[in-house]
């Protein structure tokens, strides 16, 4: 393309923002223009904004250090310098809903990394790779909206990344049931080891509303599209705990699986390779060109080893095994940052750019 989409990122200063900002460094088709953050940021340089909270172990870029940062809350004049945004903004979830909404109405895509408006019911929550399908969803929003261009979409939590897919591969042999133990890093949170020392050698076993998401969120990427709003699916039952572990980066998950159809081991392996969706037939940007992989060896994946895998937007599977309560188990990984979070969210905003649903305003 001859010219590169104008983006905004609201929230741009917080963990998420700026893992967004050094993704799209270099972006084929996106260059980030504008950033938007809370009033006590605005009017500062982005990098005297950010301060020593840069929290990305590359450096900031130099495109955007001279950027001045603009009060998130003055929608207009934000939404008149982009084409769409990217939103990671740090506030409640009822403000997110309206303060997203209205970028909408200003005609300005908006994809969302945060989960305010995942079950907003005309709001597609996209995995790329798994429904695509569910982006017809958007006409019906624009029409609550009363945009032509402006809508929201958003991608699913970071926890459900390691396992959703592996679901998915395996969608012929019908799973119905399904146990889940998310071992979760601390940039999920937001944090460094520097900012949590407590941590560090630590466990804690309770990550706030992550075990709903962790259950409800996968049945609304497998629903289906009907009479104007996305109808979650009814199986797989899943139940989940989610543990927060002293690991930077990388969402760990230890998964068991009934299914109603038999498989082989050979099968589910194939299976899992061999999935491919929009992000590889149309080779997106972003795209991971072998989705998930299968590790043969017995202690992996690792975080330390795997968790970067296809530039860190791939899902590591092993120890796949037949377990002797439920048919099935195994381990995967994914990062939770980029797949899990920004990267998922670039992904998304390639996906809907191919489609024509985000394009320049003028």
């Amino acid at each position: 393309m001859s010219e590169k989409l104008k983006v905004g990122i609201l929230g741009g200063t917080g963990m998420v923002g700026q893992r967004f900002i050094s993704i799209l460094e270099n972006h084929p088709w996106f260059e980030v223009t504008t950033i938007a953050a809370s009033p006590r940021s605005a009017g500062k340089r982005y990098e005297d904004a950010v301060g020593d909270r840069w929290k990305m172990t590359t450096p900031m870029p130099e495109a955007v250090k001279d950027i001045i940062v603009k009060n998130v809350n003055e929608v207009e004049a934000v939404a008149s310098q982009v084409d769409f945004v990217f939103s990671a903004v740090d506030m409640t979830k009822d403000e997110i809903r309206a303060i997203e909404e209205a970028y909408a109405k200003t005609e300005t895509p908006v994809v969302s990394n945060n989960s305010a408006h995942r079950w907003t019911e005309d709001v597609p929550m996209i995995i790329p790779e798994i429904n695509d399908d569910h982006t017809a969803i958007i006409e019906a929003q624009k029409k609550r909206l009363g945009t032509t261009k402006g809508f929201i979409a958003v991608k699913p939590n970071c926890s459900i990344q390691s396992y959703t897919p592996v679901l998915y591969a395996w969608r012929q042999w019908e799973p119905y049931e399904v146990i889940a133990t998310t071992y979760q890093a601390i940039s999920g949170a937001g944090k460094t080891f520097k900012d949590w020392p407590e941590m560090k050698e630590n466990i804690i076993p309770y990550i706030g509303g992550e075990e709903e998401k962790s259950e409800q969120e996968p049945l609304k990427v497998f629903g289906t599209v009907a009479d104007g709003k996305i109808e979650k699916a009814a199986e797989p039952k899943i139940s989940c705990q989610c543990i927060r572990v002293p690991v930077l980066n990388g969402h760990t998950a230890a998964v068991f699986v009934k299914l109603r159809k038999k498989a082989t081991k050979e099968e589910l392996i194939a299976a899992m390779e061999s999935l491919k969706g929009y992000p590889q037939e149309h080779n997106l940007p972003s795209a991971p060109k072998q989705f998930i992989r299968y590790m043969e060896e017995d202690n992996r994946p690792q975080v330390a080893l795997d968790v970067d895998y296809e530039g860190g937007m791939g899902v590591s599977v092993g120890r796949l095994r037949e377990d002797s309560i439920y048919d099935w188990k195994f381990v995967g990984l994914s990062h939770n940052t980029l797949r899990g979070a920004a990267g998922g969210a670039v992904l998304c905003a390639e996906l809907l750019k191919d489609k024509g649903l985000i394009g320049p305003k003028n």
